[in-house]
């Protein structure tokens, strides 16, 4: 119990710490609110009212029914305007996309010729621009598809393919990064503030106080594992029920009170990686040079950003050592599929196995490194 009672108050102490500490805590703050909502809607991978015009010299139903196509969320509400209109139209940024359907396009399309169509784009738009010429290739060529198979009967195909979207029937980025966003800032912040608070005592020469007393290293890590992984833990909950459920409207689908517990899993491993980076590095410059050698590794590669079945074997062999890809992949199937423990458990199995392996491993690095000083 005497034990219990020293991790106890010891973590209690890492708390006032933090507590004092205005840029970590403005840090804290910023990362589960508004770097979240930032990720989600400046970032987006759709359009959103984009402002297109037309130039139709054809004036047919074909070209009449291409223009109905365009309209929102996507793009703003068509306007016609002249062949001379267009270059100042861009230039003066009053349109993003300008459709140029050139005569006689309805007459050659029925021949069975293959007549161009000139779309002009704002470059200086970068994301739009690249997102949106996808966007009226795939308009274009459904409504002159969909035209012959009014007038020709032999163009319909024998077989058709539907495609079906599940999870996220509209392909809202919104609702895979807002989530993704929270699962790397656990990661992100839970290594720094557990390595940060370990550099704390070093410079500010309580290292020292705290060798004298009768406490062992382990008490003194646990401290700061449980401490700094309650900040962290009730952020990340907070952040999921009232920024990606409240303020982005993000359905979730699974149990939030199982993802926590991959949530706490999770922070066993990562803090025990930060009181390692925290032992290794000598003051806080470092351990930020360590943080990126280490933290976008762990981000990048472990299947948040890219699908792991992309990389190479190699890269997936050598993640499988790594909490975050086991912890993306269990968070992925909670929150987005509903998937329950019966399915995630391996998950858990392996994060727990994990962070007993680094938590030794931190362990022992500090016992040598208290024997040295």
């Amino acid at each position: 119990m005497r034990r219990i009672w020293n991790v106890y108050r010891l973590g209690i102490k890492e708390l006032r710490s933090l507590g004092h500490d205005t840029i970590l805590l403005v840090l804290i703050v910023w990362a589960f609110t508004g770097a979240i909502y930032a990720i989600s809607t400046a970032a987006s991978q759709e359009l959103h009212n984009a402002p297109i015009a037309f130039v139709d010299e054809d004036q047919s139903n074909l070209s009449a029914r291409m223009i109905s196509a365009f309209y929102g969320p996507y793009f703003k509400k068509p306007v016609m305007i002249s062949e001379n209109q267009i270059d100042p139209g861009l230039d003066a940024g009053i349109y993003t996309f300008v459709v140029n359907i050139p005569p006689d396009f309805e007459r050659d399309v029925v021949a069975g010729r293959s007549p161009d169509i000139q779309v002009n784009i704002d470059a200086t738009r970068m994301s739009q621009a690249f997102i949106g010429a996808g966007y009226i290739q795939n308009i274009i060529n459904g409504e002159i598809s969909g035209f012959l198979q009014g007038f020709r009967k032999d163009a319909t195909l024998p077989v058709s393919l539907n495609t079906h979207v599940k999870f996220n029937p509209n392909l809202s980025s919104a609702w895979f990064s807002s989530i993704m966003e929270i699962i790397n800032n656990i990661t992100m912040l839970s290594i720094m503030l557990t390595g940060a608070a370990l550099i704390r005592e070093r410079e500010h020469g309580t290292l020292e106080h705290l060798m004298v007393m009768p406490l062992n290293a382990a008490e003194i890590i646990l401290a700061k594992i449980w401490s700094m992984g309650l900040v962290v833990l009730v952020a990340a909950w907070l952040s999921l029920q009232f920024m990606v459920k409240g303020v982005l409207h993000v359905p979730v689908q699974g149990s939030i009170a199982l993802f926590m517990c991959g949530v706490f899993l999770h922070l066993l491993a990562t803090t025990s990686i930060g009181v390692f980076m925290g032992t290794v590095a000598r003051n806080m410059p470092q351990l930020g040079l360590l943080m990126i050698l280490t933290v976008l590794p762990l981000q990048m590669l472990s299947g948040g950003v890219t699908p792991r079945e992309s990389m190479p074997i190699v890269v997936q062999s050598l993640m499988q050592a790594a909490p975050t890809t086991h912890f993306v992949s269990m968070a992925q199937a909670i929150l987005y599929r509903g998937a329950g423990f019966e399915v995630v458990w391996p998950s858990f199995a392996a994060v727990f196995v994990i962070a007993v392996v680094f938590f030794t491993l931190s362990l022992a690095l500090f016992r040598r490194s208290l024997a040295s000083a």
